[in-house]
């Protein structure tokens, strides 16, 4: 019998009214928001009720998005599904290491909110965006990258998906590029160029803020985005590098299932994770659980 991969979703794929079926039909949920909460009210307004514009800023965006993935997971859990190993994209990463044991729910939190304050201003500093190149494959990306002074290739997603963060003075002749070389681009929904240099000094500010943050050893094995295998050696130096380097989401799909696992269930918001899964590998099965329906179908 093959294994089971939980994976968290990221930032970007956020939305109106996002949890709030998680939180009216699961206590196991209901406890993981009323725990955030407490620690940052109106994280719930925000969630339910919150716009789109609202949701997009960074600093409202990290808190969010982790709360639903995590709440999400918990509930999964309750239905009596349990990971055998788990990975998280970019934000999604940190919740993946909370489910583990790596760090106490109320700690990750705290962690994600610092995270998306330094990363918030870090982007307020910077010209840095981020788009999705598409139809070609990532070295043609890099090698597009080479000929620009602040474009990073950042989220390896599949063979034919890569992500750049770039500088707003140069995007429009990375375009031109692009369209060179027949590919697609399209602009992300993000309010700056994660994963890149331009987040040196958040990466540098929350490399200080973890000195002081308990990490235990995982309970089972989480991949991480900056090697794509399970975590092992400085923990916190990983999720600070995290934030400045690249996502190696499509090296971690393919080694979670040489690994053994045939079923992915992404927890959390949207279902951006689980058409990526599908184009990487084949013969797993791939669901996305973000409320009362697909609940219900566990």
């Amino acid at each position: 019998m093959g294994k089971t991969a939980f994976v968290f979703s990221g930032q970007g794929a956020q939305y109106p009214g996002m949890g709030k079926e998680i939180y009216e039909n699961s206590k196991a949920a209901k406890a993981v928001f009323d725990m955030a909460e407490s620690i940052r009210p109106g994280t719930l307004r925000q969630c339910f009720e919150g716009t789109k514009e609202e949701l997009s800023q960074t600093i409202n965006t990290q808190p969010c998005v982790f709360i639903c993935d995590l709440a999400a997971a918990e509930a999964v859990v309750e239905k009596g599904i349990k990971p055998d190993m788990v990975a998280g994209f970019s934000l999604g990463e940190v919740a993946a290491a909370a489910f583990a044991g790596m760090l106490s729910y109320e700690e990750a939190f705290k962690l994600v909110c610092k995270r998306a304050e330094y990363m918030n201003d870090a982007a307020q500093k910077s010209n840095g965006l981020m788009a999705a190149v598409l139809k070609i494959t990532a070295e043609e990306v890099e090698e597009i990258c080479q000929g620009f002074q602040q474009a990073y290739p950042v989220n390896y997603n599949t063979s034919l998906q890569t992500v750049v963060s770039i500088d707003e003075e140069e995007f429009d002749a990375f375009c031109e590029e692009v369209k060179k070389k027949k590919g697609r681009i399209v602009k992300l929904d993000v309010s700056g160029g994660f994963h890149s240099p331009f987040m040196n000094e958040a990466a540098d500010k929350l490399e200080a803020y973890v000195q002081n943050v308990t990490f235990n050893d995982p309970k089972i094995p989480v991949y991480a985005n900056l090697t794509s295998y399970p975590y092992e050696g400085d923990y916190k130096n990983i999720l600070v590098n995290q934030v400045k380097k690249s996502v190696r989401w499509r090296k971690s799909v393919e080694h979670m299932k040489a690994d053994g696992a045939d079923r992915f269930i992404e927890v959390g918001v949207g279902k951006t994770l689980t058409g990526m899964i599908k184009k990487i590998v084949s013969d797993v099965e791939a669901v996305n659980i973000e409320n009362k329906e697909g609940l219900e179908t566990l």
